[in-house]
């Protein structure tokens, strides 16, 4: 074992001999100390090695949060085995590419997924664990936390070796791969701790999915990594969340812009004791202002984050502090600690402030590259940075403003049209709780800028008074030609707006 070691399971170590018997972990009914989640992840790990799983083997994880998700992604660490969290939203074809794509040679699934598992896993998914229920080739995850080897594995680990594959969403086309190292991600999780005003006193409620970058990767491992309690939620319920924030004391929330949403509506957030919070988070888009202003107003004591980056960034890429939502509404920051922006032409060559370009990052932070597929990780760092998709603006103070996705911004009428900016103006509305912008196929048009609403409780209001609302904000080409007003946004696990979904559905 090198001394100068520096992986992702050496970090548990390191709090669970620092700080034995405080609460590591709360799940339900179980609350785990460090020493105890130590240990409870070296049985597994040595459980696993025993039935053959290796290092560099990927090994699957298809679960809601548990403590058991977290148990095995620590105890596949200790291995130098690779995980690849499995997003358990997807059908047994989705699940299917992936474990083929990674070359998985073992799965654990939670017990209410287990149907799509068994249909997606081929034979080479030796090594089958289930979480919950037993079944049928399926060995019970229990029999792994409790194997009678609480040793540490012997296992020879560099920081720069693969520990991880975190498969992108795949909106446009098959998810890839980002292949994330011990190296990145601790410097990802340094800037998380610096810029993100982080402490060892912190307990946070862990309620985005785990298989998500941004959960796992800025707010549960930094925890652990820090020695903070950590309150980990099966899914994102508002009501639950609420609950758990009154009943921890916690101080610290990471939330989407729309769980956020969710929390300020739902009517237990007047009720619980939320005066314990002095640290909220969000990410996957820009907070709508008139949000950032509630937010503000309802909860006074918190300090707002803005976390911006991609999955290849493991994720963090720039930060807006506490101190500037409210001056620099919608901007994603500045770059953050480990981290080098620039917004660029097509040419990759940098454009002034104020101009429009892709915004492309260089870090340790970076992914490795995209797992079984060198053309397109060329593409993705060409000319040395990491070309993110995104379309920016940089300011002359260095403050990113994020206008678009590339496959978002609207080209209606020969104008480009940037979504997020629509969404801004129809936040304004007090009827309106939240909204998306797209851009559907138009004759006239080419694309029509069309919004799909959904109303705040017991709120009453017209497309046409709505789009009159917006023409007095609005430039005419930026105007909705189309308003439908909807019950709820189709959303995935991580709270991120699915606009593929609506341009299919309108």
């Amino acid at each position: 074992m090198t001394t100068r070691r520096n992986a992702i399971g050496d970090l548990l170590r390191r709090s669970a001999a620092r700080y034995p018997g405080k609460t590591a972990l709360i799940h339900g009914d179980l609350r785990q100390s460090y020493a105890d989640l130590d240990l409870t992840v070296n049985r597994a790990a040595n459980a696993l090695a025993a039935r053959g799983v290796r290092k560099g083997d990927r090994f699957a994880l298809f679960s809601h949060n548990n403590h058991a998700f977290v148990v095995a992604y620590f105890a596949l660490a200790r291995l130098g085995a690779i995980s690849v969290p499995i997003n358990f939203m997807l059908g047994p074809d989705e699940v299917a590419y992936i474990l083929r794509h990674s070359g998985a040679t073992g799965m654990l699934v939670e017990d209410a997924l287990l149907p799509v598992a068994a249909a997606a896993a081929g034979p080479e998914v030796a090594v089958r664990g289930v979480i919950g229920a037993a079944a049928d080739g399926w060995e019970p995850f229990t029999a792994w936390a409790e194997h009678p080897d609480a040793a540490e594995p012997d296992v020879d680990l560099a920081d720069d070796d693969p520990i991880q594959l975190m498969y992108t969403s795949g909106t446009e086309s098959r998810p890839k791969g980002a292949t994330l190292s011990s190296r990145g991600l601790v410097a990802q999780y340094v800037t998380c701790v610096v810029d993100g005003e982080m402490s060892r006193d912190d307990v946070e409620v862990h309620s985005l999915p785990l298989y998500h970058c941004a959960q796992l990767h800025c707010f549960l491992t930094p925890g652990i990594y820090l020695g903070a309690t950590n309150v980990v939620l099966p899914g994102a319920d508002p009501a639950a969340i609420l609950a758990a924030v009154e009943a921890e004391r916690a101080t610290k929330l990471f939330c989407p812009p729309t769980v956020w949403i969710g929390l300020l509506r739902h009517p237990d957030f007047d009720r619980r004791d939320l005066s314990s919070l002095r640290k909220g988070y969000y990410g996957a888009s820009i907070m709508p202002v008139e949000v950032l202003k509630e937010i503000a107003t309802r909860l006074p004591d918190v300090r707002l984050f803005n976390f911006y980056g991609q999955t290849e960034m493991a994720p963090v890429a720039t930060i807006l502090g506490p101190d500037e939502q409210l001056t620099r509404p919608g901007s994603a920051g500045r770059p953050a600690l480990n981290v080098e922006t620039r917004v660029v032409d097509e040419d990759g060559r940098p454009v002034p402030p104020g101009v429009v370009g892709e915004i492309v990052h260089r870090s340790p932070h970076a992914m490795l590259g995209y797992w079984d597929d060198p053309d397109k990780t060329a593409e993705a760092f060409r000319g040395g940075w990491f070309h993110s998709g995104d379309l920016g603006v940089m300011d002359e103070d260095g403050y990113l403003s994020v206008v678009d996705r590339k496959k978002d911004m609207i080209k209606s009428g020969g104008e480009n049209v940037a979504s997020r900016e629509v969404e801004e103006a129809i936040y304004q509305h007090p009827a309106v709780a939240e909204a998306a912008v797209f851009g559907v196929p138009d004759e006239k048009w080419i694309e029509a800028v069309t919004a799909a609403v959904v109303l705040r409780a017991g709120a009453t209001l017209t497309a046409e008074e709505l789009i009159a609302f917006l023409r007095e904000r609005l430039a005419p080409f930026k105007t909705p030609k189309r308003v439908a007003f909807v019950d709820a946004l189709p959303k995935n696990a991580s709270g991120k707006v699915l606009k593929r979904r609506l341009r299919e559905d309108f």
